[in-house]
């Protein structure tokens, strides 16, 4: 990794919050809610399309609609109740409803989408075949979740392992919010230095905490400072082995500033590698799709996407931090181990997508 190619990633994962008076309450909208919300809005679209083409009534996407945003909020909520944190949830049951606070699985949203899409071809029996409305769904679903991998992306979560790569992020937005916890900090911003890397080969940065005038003496805003050595979520951002130095200053606005000089670690963007590899999977189907359309062998599609999205899933597990503690114990840890199941149903699923064409060809010779 060359000295300045690394990205410093403080963005807020906020747009803007606003105060509604009928409840009395600070409504926020945030990044990864638009993200998701987007992901069920233009898949609605090209959904339209794809059964335009096909001749089959749009008004079912509506309805499919339906039954694909309710068992993606439902299955991935308790993908990661059951699968990650059965503990923490079910001593506390009411906290399950409280998706705000974070706590999604795809995994959990894989399976309900699959169980939904069965109701959902049961009741239109016989005018849909489930493989066939499945094919159509996972084109969506992949690209959904590259948008949802950049809400995540947004909200600093899913965080990668250290990298000395130059695809490096530094995610300072923990420590931006462990500084704004604190009634006295204005704002925080960091600058890359041009100085060399210490030990651990991570590079320096400068953060600028800029104060509010509220009378606080140089002393207290200093051990403000200091204090976010305390906090779990920024010790996995700066690296506390290398000196963490830091001095006040007189601002423009005649308020303090504190200046600090730190070794940040920079990690893998996990999850823009599985945005983009969304991506890339939507296109394949898509393309797939459009050539063959309502001649498209059942269960093709999602055999390639249950192999493709979940394979790949295993293997960027292997770039990524534990999402919950008991992970860190684990050779493959719970992603993974569920994550191949799903790709050997997709190689049964494609396996017999070609065997049933083989056949269906030779019994029209």
């Amino acid at each position: 990794m060359s000295l300045l190619s690394f990205i410093i990633w403080n963005v807020s994962p906020e747009i803007f919050s606003f105060h509604l008076p009928i409840v009395d309450k600070q409504i926020t909208l945030r990044w990864y809610g638009v993200l998701f919300a987007l992901g069920f809005l233009i898949s609605q679209q090209i959904l339209y399309y794809i059964y335009k083409k096909e001749g089959k009534p749009e008004s079912d996407v509506d309805q499919l609609t339906l039954y694909m945003v309710i068992a993606t909020i439902i299955g991935a909520r308790l993908g990661h109740v059951l699968f990650y944190e059965p503990g923490r949830y079910l001593s506390d049951p009411i906290k399950i409803l409280k998706v705000w606070e974070g706590g999604l699985a795809s995994h959990g949203a894989a399976i309900a989408i699959l169980f939904a899409l069965w109701l959902y071809a049961r009741k239109k029996k016989p005018g849909q075949n489930y493989f066939q409305v499945v094919d159509r769904i996972v084109i969506l679903v992949a690209l959904t979740g590259a948008l949802i991998r950049t809400g995540n992306f947004f909200n600093s979560e899913i965080i990668g392992k250290p990298t000395h790569s130059n695809s490096g992020v530094v995610f300072a937005r923990n420590v931006t919010e462990a500084l704004l916890v604190s009634d006295r900090v204005e704002d925080v911003f960091y600058v890359k230095v041009d100085s060399s890397f210490n030990k651990k080969n991570y590079p320096p940065v400068k953060m600028l905490v800029d104060f509010k005038n509220m009378g606080s003496t140089g002393e207290q805003l200093k051990a403000q400072v200091d204090r976010i050595a305390n906090y779990t979520q920024v010790r996995e951002q700066i690296d506390f082995t290398s000196p963490f130095t830091s001095k006040l200053v007189k601002n423009d606005k005649d308020y303090y500033s504190s200046i600090v000089l730190m070794y940040m670690i920079p990690r893998h963007p996990a999850q823009l590698y599985e945005a983009f590899s969304c991506v890339v999977l939507f296109i394949l189907l898509f393309t797939i799709w459009n050539r063959y359309k309502e001649n498209l062998p059942a269960g093709r599609l999602l055999g390639i996407f249950l192999i493709v999205c979940f394979g790949l899933r295993f293997l960027f597990e292997f770039l990524k931090e534990p999402q919950v503690d008991f992970e860190s114990h684990m050779s493959l840890n719970m992603g993974q181990l569920l994550s191949i199941p799903l790709v050997l149903a997709g190689i049964v699923i494609l396996w017999l997508s070609f065997r049933n064409k083989a056949e269906q060809n030779s019994a029209s010779q």
